[in-house]
């Protein structure tokens, strides 16, 4: 495989085996228009979101013929879950650093505010 993240070394028995070459990916999310995030993969300045893919939805599966492939999947995994999670919390309404208390207060205004329109149809039928 021609992948610019992948290197072919030999292990201690003398055998050609396939390695990650790095660790450090960093994960971003952004939202491009509909419902589900974009999701960019950078090392350093360099774009290798499709260098990603080709690994991931190669015909054959990646586990089988690179060595850290699951630990590399693993911290994949974990970064795309931060970026995600800091990108709805991003463009949340949900108010930052209150207490549960406030929260909960917060939480029942803004279910009034969204039964107003609700309460009006009712009342003027």
């Amino acid at each position: 495989m021609n992948n610019p993240l992948i290197e072919q070394t030999t292990n201690d028995a003398g055998q050609t085996i396939y390695q990650m070459k790095t660790m450090d990916i960093d994960v971003v999310a952004r939202l491009t228009g509909g419902i589900a995030p974009t999701i960019t993969y950078m090392h350093g300045e360099k774009d290798v979101t499709d260098d990603i893919r080709a690994i991931r939805f190669h015909y054959e599966s990646p586990a089988d013929y690179i060595e850290n492939y699951a630990a590399f999947q693993s911290m994949l995994y974990q970064k795309e879950q931060r970026a995600v999670n800091a990108l709805y919390e991003s463009i949340s309404i949900k108010p930052k650093n209150m207490s549960t208390g406030k929260q909960i207060l917060w939480s029942f205004f803004v279910f009034l505010l969204v039964l107003i329109p609700v309460f009006f149809v009712i009342w003027l039928k």
